[in-house]
């Protein structure tokens, strides 16, 4: 009898692999040091549990050969040892999920200065949504009684039925919408002209954002000053509360001075409570990290569009020069120390072929995750998946050995990614977002917890793809597969629902998000696609990129382009990256802002509207565009005859005056059938 030691070695290291991976991970996103250990642990297991499970679900599928069939397998632990880690792996990962990740956000986010303030209001913000889960479980649990009776597994049975149909319903939506997403974005960037355009076009939302995140926090720290400044009204313990506040209202970006007036008319109330100052507290947290959220979006997005036009210029002289090195290089940052022909050849020929190239091979694995998901219980022997998993050596029903294993590891890895790629896309997770350094904890939490809350969902699914006779055999089955079919309903929602995946993947290969978005007026999904593209005033590309010009020539509003530590900047022309050092404390905000501009929101609008349309008249039109100002100057420029003159004159009982022209001569800017074609000024300028 073959020994396991091999197969154990490998799991050891690649547990500590995937442990390493995730610390590399957390530190891209949060900043360790800072970070206290009770939030970093159960981030942390809640990454690198799902990630197991990625490699147990091959070695579980292996291991369940028979024993003459040893020598073949490929990577094998003993039944009882992979019991145990299915045990271990599903219930803390089920109790990170929906008990513990929860509550450490809300404690998290809460904004009391005590533990045991924090705990309270975290019990009290999830009582709501445990009430609801226990209303549902007993519910369920009254219909397991009655279909099968009293049984030691009911209770067992009914929590990990309704945990797995939950994180289901989840699963199947946003893999759907990720299979794909995930190829359509790689064609996109392939072309790198539309990519530029993508990016202007993304500009004035991002920047409209962020001018709102900003305004929103200065209106947060007027009501902390005035707090800071009352003597009456208030308690000493209120007043060290106040403090604490507003020193963490000192961590500013310099490059914010003077970008956005303060015309908040907020008044602290007469009587401060620790609601109030929890409350208050609360909400400068979000501010901030909202406000560190956007000011990293709009600076990778100027990175981008700096880098991307960079390429584009390339094209005529064949050498690329990115200059500077940035912060927010990408993993391929290597790639600078090449010579500026070899690195023109690699971004401008070589990685657009690599994304056609990956784009197909993407395109290809979607269409067999939804064929096989379509017809793996209508007709099991046309999934595509299970030939690629299973191999078959004379034996009737096939066994998976070590090939089957890594393309079952490819497979899930996949699935994953394609569910939580979706998370970017589809806008229903409120203000939780990562941040690079300064991603915040409660988002940290909810993202983690989401990561551990589909994975064993999309695992069981993926082993539902194999014959019966293989999936059945494993201890995943055992553990978890008999308890979802131990009832009708049950095993009707394991059989129908992944069908569903065909809802998501239409509507968004078929654009029926932008249909409902342009009824409802609601913004379902984030898409990256150009849509008026010639507007002014409603975030086109070209207003963004007249945001992008002036912000890397240094005349941005925000004024991005200096920096309170004076480190050097990764971009031309005068752009910075974001500053997260803290000044002195003790430096009040007013007294850092400097001298505020008198101009209000309104005008900044007006101005950043009037140079996007100067910006656009530079630009050439298009042919409809060129046809459209052709027709109105020959109807503009018209003759007419004096009797049709004579129509267009009002008579003096409904308010004409005598002399009164505005039929005679030309049609006039907002009427007849000039403004057909969008009028002409005042001043009579023609548009050849």
């Amino acid at each position: 009898m073959s020994s396991s030691a091999g197969s154990t070695v490998f799991v050891l290291l690649a547990l500590l692999t995937i442990s390493l991976l995730v610390l590399v991970l957390l530190r891209h996103f949060l900043p360790l040091r800072s970070t206290p250990a009770y939030i970093l642990v159960p981030i942390f297991l809640a990454l690198v549990l799902p990630v197991s499970i990625v490699l147990l679900v091959p070695i579980d599928l292996a291991s369940s050969l028979r024993a003459e069939d040893e020598a073949t397998r490929g990577i094998w632990l003993p039944q009882t040892a992979i019991l145990v880690a299915w045990r271990i792996s599903y219930w803390l990962t089920f109790a990170l999920t929906w008990f513990i990740l929860p509550l450490l956000g809300e404690y998290i986010d809460s904004g009391y200065r005590t533990p045991r303030d924090r705990i309270i209001y975290s019990l009290r913000s999830n009582a709501r949504y445990q009430l609801i889960v226990l209303v549902c479980g007993i519910a369920g649990l009254v219909y397991i009684f009655i279909q099968n009776g009293f049984q030691k597994t009911s209770v067992k049975a009914l929590v990990m039925a309704l945990a797995y149909f939950w994180g289901l319903i989840f699963a199947i939506y946003l893999m759907g919408h990720g299979l794909v997403a995930i190829p359509r974005q790689l064609f996109r960037d392939a072309n790198i002209s539309h990519r530029l355009r993508r990016i202007q076009s993304q500009a004035p939302r991002v920047n409209e954002r962020l001018m709102n995140s900003i305004a929103s926090l200065e209106e947060l720290e007027s009501l902390v000053t005035q707090l800071r400044q009352r003597k009456n009204g208030i308690s000493r313990d209120h007043q060290e509360w106040v403090e604490e506040i507003s020193d963490g209202s000192t961590n500013q970006d310099i490059r914010l001075t003077g970008s956005i007036i303060s015309t908040s008319n907020a008044i602290a109330p007469a009587v401060i409570t620790d609601r109030y100052l929890a409350e208050l507290s609360r909400k400068l947290n979000r501010a901030r990290h909202r406000r560190l959220r956007f000011i990293d979006t709009w600076d990778r997005l100027v990175q981008d569009a700096v880098d991307t036009q960079a390429i584009l210029d390339a094209s005529s002289s064949k050498r690329l020069d990115f200059g500077k090195s940035s912060p927010h290089d990408s993993p391929f940052s290597f790639l600078k120390l090449m010579t500026p022909y070899s690195r023109y050849v690699v971004y401008y020929h070589v990685a657009p072929a690599l994304q056609i190239t990956l784009g197909s091979i993407c395109s290809l694995a979607s269409a067999c995750i939804v064929w096989s998901e379509v017809v793996k219980h209508v007709a099991p022997k046309l999934s595509i998946i299970r030939f690629t998993v299973v191999t078959h050596y004379g034996v009737e029903d096939g066994k998976v050995h070590f090939a089957g294993q890594l393309v079952a590891s490819l497979w899930i890895m996949y699935m994953c990614t394609a569910a939580l790629a979706s998370f970017k896309d589809i806008k229903v997770w409120g203000n939780r977002a990562l941040v690079y350094r300064n991603t915040y904890g409660e988002s940290a939490t909810w993202y983690s917890g989401q990561i551990a809350k589909l994975t064993v969902p999309l695992a069981y699914n993926f082993i539902t793809f194999l014959p019966p006779a293989v999936h059945r055999e494993t201890t995943f089955y055992g553990f978890l597969g008999i308890l979802i079919n131990i009832t009708p309903l049950g095993k009707g929602f394991d059989y129908f629902f992944p069908i569903f995946i065909l809802a998501p993947v239409c509507a968004l290969l078929f654009n029926l998000y932008g249909r409902v978005q342009s009824v409802f007026r609601f913004d379902i999904v984030e898409d990256d696609e150009e849509q008026n593209s010639s507007a002014l005033g409603t975030g086109g590309w070209r207003e963004g990129k007249a945001l992008i010009d002036r912000e890397i020539h240094g005349s941005s509003r925000l004024g991005l382009t200096t920096q309170s530590n004076g480190r050097s900047s990764p971009l031309p022309s005068g752009y910075q990256s974001p500053v997260v050092d803290n000044p002195p404390h003790g430096i009040s905000t007013a007294s850092r802002a400097g001298p505020r501009r008198e101009s209000s929101f309104g005008q900044r609008q007006a101005q950043r509207l009037a140079e996007a349309t100067r910006a656009a008249e530079e630009e050439d039109e298009s042919f409809f565009q060129g046809f459209a100002h052709r027709v109105r100057n020959t109807f503009d420029t018209m003759d007419r005859p004096d009797w049709m003159n004579e129509l267009g004159r009002r008579p003096k009982w409904m308010g004409g005056v005598g002399g009164n022209n505005e039929g005679s001569g030309r049609a006039d800017a907002g009427r007849g059938i000039g403004r057909w074609f969008g009028g002409r000024p005042a001043d009579g300028r023609l548009r050849l």
